[in-house]
């Protein structure tokens, strides 16, 4: 029986060799071949791993590779093959319902949305929810904050629930079917946080087939990217508090929002632990912002 250190770089020998593309929860092969092999012999890619010598058993070795041949022939993601994702140092429940978690936003639910919120946040809306991870991270890192967790995919909500069940978080996070804000008509929220679609109609055939194994509905946002993100910050004023902020990330869209929105101060925060492309703005902010964004809008011919 050979160690889990010499099934691991075999394993990111042989993804790097078949010119894999990493994205979704690691971006290097060893990160990658240690997360599955880890998976495989029981052990937490989110617990710090000491016994790499430890003898891998001859049933663990043909799981191996099993999920090593499977991400090599079909190019989906290791979390759809595993059935499970981490996110906030959370493990969650991932299929092809929703987009694997991966987000920058876990840095911002980890420090409580310091210093960015005035004061600590009681109702939060999570928009474009998939499958619940950023709702149920805010519950588990933020004592007593009560979420909706707001999704127009049906099969997104189905894995939302599980994941939700799977933290018992039933009393702490609502689930609600909606397109953007129409299920929470008349709702204010201390805190909207947001990963909608952003990716332009037109480059999603150039993306890596990892990608393109996630649901279109959770990535095509117009043929710019920008129509949901646009949407989402024309509606969000009249569903904050006063105080209100709201949290979006718009990705490698952040330039054409920019462009967009060009009589708009965006404040475009930075990560300690990588990513980017998420803007925070409070709630006068964006009341002061729709002359901009409604223009946007018309511009892409959406009717307001």
């Amino acid at each position: 029986m050979e160690s889990v250190e010499i099934w691991v770089r075999r394993c990111a020998a042989r993804m790097d060799e078949a010119g894999l593309f990493f994205g979704h929860g690691t971006d290097n092969a060893w990160d990658e071949a240690s997360w599955l092999v880890l998976h495989v012999i029981g052990a937490s890619p989110e617990v710090p791993f000491s016994s790499w010598g430890r003898p891998v058993a001859d049933s663990e070795a043909q799981q191996i590779e099993f999920f090593l041949e499977q991400r090599i022939r079909t190019r989906q993601p290791l979390a759809y093959l595993i059935g499970e994702a981490w996110f906030c140092g959370l493990r969650f429940k991932a299929s092809p319902a929703a987009l694997v978690p991966r987000s920058p936003l876990a840095e911002l639910i980890q420090s409580e949305f310091q210093p960015w919120l005035p004061e600590p946040a009681r109702r939060a809306l999570d928009l474009c929810t998939g499958g619940a991870c950023i709702a149920v991270a805010m519950a588990a890192w933020i004592d007593g904050l009560q979420v909706d967790a707001l999704d127009i995919s049906a099969e997104a909500l189905v894995l939302a629930a599980e994941n939700i069940a799977l933290h018992s978080m039933e009393e702490r996070v609502r689930l609600r079917e909606s397109d953007l804000f129409s299920a929470v008509a008349g709702e204010r929220y201390d805190l909207i946080v947001s990963n909608p679609p952003y990716v332009p109609r037109t480059r999603v055939e150039a993306l890596p087939e990892e990608y393109q194994a996630e649901p279109a509905l959770g990535l095509v946002s117009g043929e710019d990217g920008l129509l949901l993100p646009l949407r989402l910050l024309q509606a969000a004023p009249q569903h904050l508090e006063p105080d209100g902020v709201l949290f979006c990330e718009v990705g490698e869209s952040e330039r054409a929002l920019e462009n967009a929105l060009p009589n708009t101060a965006l404040t475009w925060l930075e990560f300690e632990h990588g990513g980017g492309g998420v803007i925070t703005i409070g709630q006068q902010q964006l009341e002061a912002a729709q002359p901009d964004v409604v223009a946007a809008l018309e511009q892409r011919g959406h009717v307001i």
